[in-house]
């Protein structure tokens, strides 16, 4: 559990990122196709180069698909689609010492937008905002050097539609930091792909053990086919921490059959079950999530805690 992780804290490994420094060649000239084929090669023996990482999502941001929203907008010209990103804003970045323990101090960075649109979310006023401050790369990463974090922790809001901007970022960093990538996994698999030996660590964001209950409370389509792809594909290559926040009323239709598929299909993760729900944002409109959990659904969460405490971080 969190092998890589704790490899690369105690010295012993190289983060991802900083072996991806490794040369200035340029790929803007090269096909889409050409660039895909020549990242898929390079994954397989070795950790593709960021500029090639960077001009994948630069092409990808030309018909948006960086998520499976699929919006299509040009996000090169400023178009911007659901998530509302249009250039990458940070609504704020510090030590954060409320995150799971093998983490602390994470250096947090929030990005405002989000390709959800939960009707509980905690962080709303972030992930429903364009509010926030751009910041340049250069600037950030020097921040992040000097900042003390055992990690750094892109999150939001989500931080796919950021995508571009996080590798600019990386470029400019020095300390061998793990890079957290802290998400709902609504990625597209093109997107992925470019994760792949990028990313040390997923800190996942895992909400729905249905289609349904995903397209009613968050409005996203085909949500278990999406992140469970993107599970099995990120464990391919990093960590996985999972986190899931159990909804009132949702134990039998989510936490039970999430619970069963992270012990049957995924080797072996690090799962965070947590009771902390309040309605927040739209909640009140929504009834049964319109409440904090029950004396008995928290039981039920400790006796399901006992039951899987091999996954349980």
């Amino acid at each position: 559990m969190l092998e890589r992780y704790r490899s690369i804290s105690k010295g012993e490994e190289t983060p991802y990122f900083i072996k991806a420094k490794k040369d200035n060649v340029s790929y803007v000239l090269m096909e889409t196709e050409e660039l895909w084929s020549t990242h898929r090669t390079l994954l397989k023996k070795t950790v593709p180069p960021l500029s090639l990482k960077r001009e994948l999502v630069e092409r990808m941001m030309g018909s948006c698909k960086l998520c499976e929203l699929r919006c299509g907008v040009d996000r090169r010209k400023g178009e911007v689609g659901r998530c509302g990103v249009d250039k990458a804003s940070i609504s704020s970045q510090f030590l954060h010492f409320g995150e799971e323990n093998v983490l602390i101090p994470s250096h947090t960075i929030f990005f405002s937008g989000c390709n959800f649109q939960c009707v509980f979310c905690q962080n709303w006023d972030i992930s429903q905002s364009r509010g926030g401050r751009y910041v340049k790369p250069e600037v950030l990463a020097s921040i992040i050097d000097n900042k003390g974090g055992k990690n750094v922790n892109w999150v939001g809001g989500d931080p796919t539609p950021n995508l571009a901007y996080i590798i600019d970022v990386l470029e400019s960093i020095s300390e061998p930091l793990p890079q957290v990538w802290n998400s709902n996994m609504y990625l597209s698999k093109e997107g992925m792909e470019v994760l792949a030996k990028l990313m040390d660590v997923y800190l996942t964001d895992l909400k729905y053990g249905n289609d349904d209950c995903a397209r009613e409370l968050s409005q996203v389509d085909d949500y278990t086919t999406v992140v469970q792809r993107n599970h099995l594909l990120a464990q391919e290559t990093g960590d996985l921490i999972i986190r899931h926040l159990v909804l009132p009323g949702h134990i039998d239709c989510c936490t039970r059959p999430l619970l069963e598929w992270i012990d049957d299909e995924l080797a072996s993760p690090a799962v965070n079950l947590m009771t902390q729900y309040r309605p927040c944002y739209k909640a009140d409109s929504y009834a049964g999530i319109d409440r904090y959990l029950s004396e008995e659904e928290i039981g039920t969460v400790k006796r399901l805690r006992y039951e899987y405490s091999h996954l349980m971080i």
